[in-house]
């Protein structure tokens, strides 16, 4: 065999892997195209069968909730606060009259 001959046979060895390649390339691509589309189909058809949402509490009455809760909360600590920690009568924490001693020492100090 001539120089010649292998790098023909070579050239054509190297024109095959490379046909190979772009075969396998896009087979590759033809796949991941229809398992794309395949995904989309399966979300579409999701949304078009998914029930709507029934809420036991409807979001207006949760935030009613809340801020009552966030009341009582409040009241519970100052009641707190000043029967435990301030040694006073807890219902007094309840009064005007107590806050507005509190108001009237604070402005006094400045």
């Amino acid at each position: 065999m001539g120089t010649k001959q292998l790098e023909k046979t070579s050239t054509e060895k190297q024109t095959k892997q490379e046909q190979r390649r772009a075969t396998k390339k896009k087979e590759q691509s033809a796949k991941e195209s229809t398992r794309k589309k395949e995904k989309q189909e399966k979300k579409v058809a999701k949304r078009k069968t998914k029930k709507p949402r029934l809420r036991m509490i409807p979001i207006w009455l949760r935030l009613i909730i809340i801020l009552l809760l966030a009341f009582v909360v409040l009241i519970v600590g100052l009641m707190i606060g000043y029967g435990v920690l301030g040694d006073g009568n807890p219902k007094d924490a309840l009064k005007i009259e107590t806050w507005q001693h509190v108001i009237d020492i604070v402005k006094k100090e400045k």
